[in-house]
């Protein structure tokens, strides 16, 4: 993998998607080690099916990065299901004042998540665990809960609303069908003690072409009850 070659691809999408202030030299040069890292891994472990810079660049770091800018300054983040460590990586290495925590229920997946936010010296720490599980030890703990491409909105809530405090906020990263998840979810949203606050629909720059995209905040109000969440099984079967 050529660098200078990565610098440049790197610095084209990201300036397509109006992210041009996280083209810094020292943050590429933490976007190439990660890319190299997770290609090498990917020949043993299914990290990603994205393998070449045209796909990793624009659809694992830009679709990331997008929310660096819905983060307060200095937030403690948890990422629900961060798998091969999206968006937690991306975010860790954008916004360096950020706490980050990444629970996902694959161990393998945690310990080498964990390897590269300690290679790059990244603020991150690796959970192996149950998003419904975990919360227990620091439930309304974080400023912010985060998620990407995990489950249906109607059902992430449950997942992540018990850790956001109260003051905090639940972002979710969503394809073209945002819109509808956000409806479907309304009612699920303020039994765990959130209120929608906005949903912003855009297109996600590649190098060629887009793809729609949809983030959607929920502000916590209320304290999520303390019967949810429930166990996954019966989240899934009959989300709120």
């Amino acid at each position: 993998m050529d660098y200078q070659a990565f610098c440049e691809e790197f610095a084209r999408i990201f300036e397509k998607n109006g992210l041009r202030e996280w083209c810094r030299g020292d943050i590429v040069e933490k976007f190439f080690i990660l890319t190299q890292r997770m290609v090498e891994t990917n020949a043993v472990m299914n990290i990603t099916a994205l393998t070449t810079t045209d796909k990793i660049i624009p659809l694992h770091y830009a679709d990331c990065v997008i929310a660096a800018k819905h983060i307060p300054e200095n937030a403690r983040v948890i990422d629900i299901g961060c798998g091969g460590g999206f968006p937690l990586l991306p975010l860790a290495i954008v916004r360096p004042d950020l706490q980050m925590v990444g629970v996902d229920s694959t161990a393998k997946k945690i310990r080498y998540v964990q390897s590269i936010a300690d290679e790059l010296g990244l603020a991150v720490t690796a959970v192996a665990g149950r998003a419904e599980e975990y919360q227990a030890t620091c439930r309304e703990t974080f400023d912010v809960a985060i998620s990407r491409a995990v489950a249906r909105l109607n059902v992430l809530d449950e997942l992540c609303m018990p850790y956001v405090k109260i003051g905090g906020k639940f972002i979710a990263l969503k394809g073209a069908a945002g819109e509808e998840e956000k409806a479907e979810a309304l009612g699920g949203i303020e039994i765990l003690g959130g209120t929608l606050q906005a949903v912003q629909e855009y297109e996600l720059h590649l190098e060629n072409g887009s793809e729609a995209r949809t983030l959607i905040e929920i502000q916590k109000v209320s304290p999520t009850p303390l019967r949810y969440p429930r166990v996954f099984g019966a989240i899934k079967k009959k989300p709120l």
